[in-house]
């Protein structure tokens, strides 16, 4: 009596995923970028405590490894919001 499912009338509902291919392409950039970051951040120690090594403040550890992962991160929001199925007027 009252409203009828799709399944009923002979309708089948289309499954569709949220996520298309080009969300997961950005996806997999930002996260190889943010792991390029943390490897690069990685390393600098001394194997002697009472040892100081001056590359713990190198260019690339201060720098550059920290831009990478906010980039990579940045590259991730993208991909959450990308619209896939946006169509271009």
């Amino acid at each position: 009596m009252g409203k009828k499912s799709k399944e009923q009338t002979g309708q089948q509902a289309k499954k569709e995923f949220i996520f298309q291919n080009k969300n997961y392409i950005f996806f997999f950039v930002g996260l190889a970028c943010i792991a390029i970051g943390f490897i690069l951040m990685s390393g600098g120690g001394s194997d002697d405590p009472n040892v100081f090594n001056e590359d713990i403040y190198s260019f690339r550890r201060i720098r550059l490894a920290p831009t990478l992962v906010l980039i990579g991160l940045g590259i991730e929001i993208y991909a959450i919001l990308l619209n896939p199925h946006k169509k271009k007027n």
